[in-house]
């Protein structure tokens, strides 16, 4: 642009920067994450048509990054004036953050001279997804085996520590059972692992990339790993029973977990862990929990060993680390969960006796809700029952709470609702014993595309990419509460157009259903329930909630009525005051959602982008699942009713409602059947966690459970007492 055409621009009411052609990107800091930082605002400037150059000679505008003292870490500010940009941060993280901020309003129309001075601190500081990874994982599905590829790929991750960053998550948490045999030759144990030494150091150089990536990016790096376990290899070398190695649930049926916990193996764990973090320096630290594979060990004798291992190899180690303490553990000997005031005391005062030695707080994982945090944002439990106040009063010095947000309730479908993760951090994040969250799954890896059945492009090529929105509203909203809905709206209609504008909308009423689900039925470990299949599990395996089950199905808050307890205080007389959700106000508030996100898609063309049926389409199959719930809901108190009073009519109201509750399943498999593949699903092993290769999981291959309730409440009889 001549300099001539730039006094003229700037004589008629200022300097607009969509005709720049020339932009002075100043970057003189020396470090990854500020490169990175650059190479962001670089793109989304070129992605515009401007040229950017590393001189200031000839350029029509500049843009500064920069740190700021004056800034919190984390933090960052921008400011526009007299033809330059500000960008800056607290500290390389929030400079990160500061270029994702600026390249969102240049995406969204913005131009140079216009991009919005802002300010943010995060709200919290530890904001963290929860990953499994495919080899030696918790448990042995082909749901989590058709990842391995993909997740080895180094692609795969530079895609994911991306929408990390750009969605302002600083910590990635790597989840299996025992890392060490993929990642070091053990120095005094070389038997434990299988790999020759090419093979290992093909895996070195994997998880080597993953770090250096995710600290470019600003991410911590934590392993996570489950304590006793050991490798096959190392359990056949000294003889151990073979209960310590993936898949350990494979063995005996009357076998309870006991632990293998022999000197041979806290030696080995202890100085496996020391040698990783030193092998490692891009890695941040460790996670570890007291569960599974720790039967018939005390409280005490989990924490003696935990002591001894995991936490001396981590002190051991010539470098500063961040731990991760996962609690509650089990309150007696079995392995699975139980809480109870003593073993809180005991790990309070474990946590406490660690003092300083670790690099900031240590974080203390809790599972929030037990697995299925997407149900009410109020706790009620944690993983093993009711917890008490131990952990938080006195406020802790040396640890934070971060709440674990499990979810295994819904991989297929997209889900978004601002307001419901706004409210959760409403309730609970503002203590002063809160330090974050973590959001992730145990039974699914968001890797590769196992949904996806058409033939058509469509704009993404893993998983989490057609997630994009449970990332986003997670990651901004944790960061920055007072995020506004137009931030994710303008990113709907930067993605499809101004009419996708109503999606969120959309997505907010249809996401009620997964809610009101969980909320309605209550639940424990992963498989007790399956929100997306309206499926819960039974002695016999996952199934479809049967009209029975419905009728004595309990809820997870006290005062949302089962249909049993509903029909019989009714029949009493009983008056329910507004505070009191019965399942016929459910029905109708399942039913008003639903027809509302219908009513915000109906007008959305999507003929022309698949990547937008998919989007409208799940709406429409989470607002049919809340308008077939509803109905179903209604046809178990007619049910109900007519056994305990006779009436032919209630009996007929019921398979009038199931009726209809099926016609709206068959919609459902209408939109589903053409675009969604038959899936694998964990949640179809057997109670036991043993593992069944028969299964996937469609909503088309559930139909026949659906079908049956309506025989059920037609051969119904009065039985009178």
């Amino acid at each position: 642009m001549s300099k001539y055409l730039s006094i003229i621009l700037l004589m008629f009411g200022g300097f607009n920067t969509a005709f720049a052609d020339t932009v002075y990107l100043q970057h003189a800091l020396p470090a990854a994450q500020a490169d990175y930082a650059a190479d962001i605002v670089s793109d989304a400037l070129k992605e515009k048509s401007f040229t950017v150059t590393g001189s200031a000679d000839g350029s029509d505008f500049i843009v500064k990054l920069g740190i700021s003292s004056a800034l919190d870490p984390e933090a960052f500010s921008i400011s526009s004036a007299n033809g330059q940009l500000d960008i800056e941060g607290g500290d390389q993280r929030g400079l990160i953050y500061a270029a994702f901020e600026v390249a969102e309003q240049l995406r969204d129309g913005k131009s140079l001279n216009s991009i919005e001075s802002k300010q943010e601190t995060p709200a919290l500081p530890f904001r963290a997804l929860k990953h499994n990874l495919p080899w030696d994982s918790y448990r042995s599905s082909s749901a989590l085996d058709l990842h391995y590829d993909t997740v080895k790929d180094v692609k795969y991750w530079e895609a994911f520590l991306d929408m990390m960053a750009e969605n302002r998550f600083n910590a990635l948490t790597l989840w299996n059972l025992h890392p060490f045999p993929y990642m070091i030759k053990a120095k005094n144990f070389p038997e434990a692992t299988r790999f020759s030494d090419k093979e290992l150091a093909e895996w070195r150089k994997f998880y080597q990339e993953i770090f250096a990536m995710a600290k470019e990016r600003g991410i911590d790096t934590y392993l996570v790993n489950w304590n006793v376990l050991v490798s096959k290899e190392f359990a056949d070398a000294h003889d151990l029973e073979g209960t310590n190695y993936f898949p350990y649930y494979k063995g005996r049926a009357d076998y309870k977990g006991e632990a293998q916990t022999s000197e041979v193996v806290k030696r080995y764990t202890k100085e496996s862990v020391t040698q990783v973090l030193e092998e490692y320096p891009n890695l941040t630290g460790f996670g570890f929990s007291f569960g599974e594979q720790m039967g018939a060990m005390t409280p005490k004798e989990r924490q003696d060993w935990m002591d001894e291992t995991i936490i001396a190899g981590m002190q051991a180690a010539d470098r500063p680390t961040k731990m991760i303490f996962r609690a509650p553990f089990s309150s007696g000997l079995g392995q699975g969960g139980s809480t109870d005031k003593a073993t809180e005391e005991l790990t309070r005062d474990a946590i406490e006796k660690l003092g300083d030695h670790f690099d900031g707080p240590i974080w203390m994982e809790i599972k929030f809700n037990w697995s299925h945090a997407h149900s009410t944002p109020e706790l009620v439990k944690v993983h093993g029952g009711e917890l008490k106040d131990t952990y938080f009063k006195p406020t802790p010095e040396n640890y934070k709470v971060a709440w674990m947000v499990r979810n295994e309730d819904f991989f297929a479908l997209r889900w978004g609702h601002p307001d419901f993760i706004r409210e959760h951090l409403k309730l609970n994040a503002h203590h002063d014993y809160v330090g974050g969250y973590f959001v992730g799954s145990e039974s699914y890896i968001p890797a590769k595309d196992y949904f996806t059945a058409i033939d058509q492009p469509v704009d993404w090529t893993y998983a989490f990419e057609r997630q994009w929105l449970f990332y986003k509203l997670w990651g901004r909203l944790l960061y920055n509460p007072e995020t506004p809905d137009s931030v994710f709206e303008a990113e709907f209609v930067h993605r499809y157009g101004e009419s996708a504008k109503p999606l969120l909308t959309a997505y907010e009423a249809a996401s009620e259903t997964q809610l009101k689900f969980a909320t309605a039925t209550d639940f424990t470990w992963d498989f007790t329930i399956y929100g997306e299949g309206m499926m819960v599990m039974s002695k016999s395996g996952m199934e479809p909630m049967s009209v029975e089950r419905l009728i004595v199905q309990p809820t997870l808050k006290d005062n949302w009525l089962s249909v049993q307890d509903f029909v019989e205080q009714r029949q009493a007389g009983e008056q329910f005051d507004n505070s009191i959700v019965t399942p016929l106000i459910l029905a109708n508030r399942m039913e008003a959602d639903s027809t509302k996100a219908l009513q915000e898609v109906k007008d959305i063309d999507t003929s022309e982008n698949p990547s937008l049926m998919y989007e409208v389409a799940d709406v429409k199959i989470w607002a049919n699942l809340g308008l077939y719930y509803a109905e179903k809901l209604r046809g178990a108190v007619a049910l109900a009713t007519f056994r305990t009073q006779g009436e032919e009519r209630e009996k007929q109201a019921a398979v009038n409602h199931l009726q209809n509750s099926l016609s709206l399943w068959d919609e459902v498999i209408a939109i589903s059947r053409p675009i969604y593949k038959d899936m694998p699903l964990m949640h179809n092993n057997r109670p036991n966690n043993q593992r069944v290769d028969n299964n996937l999981f469609h909503w088309a291959l559930i139909r026949p459970a659906i079908v049956s309730d309506i025989q059920v409440a037609k051969e119904s009889v009065f039985k009178k007492e």
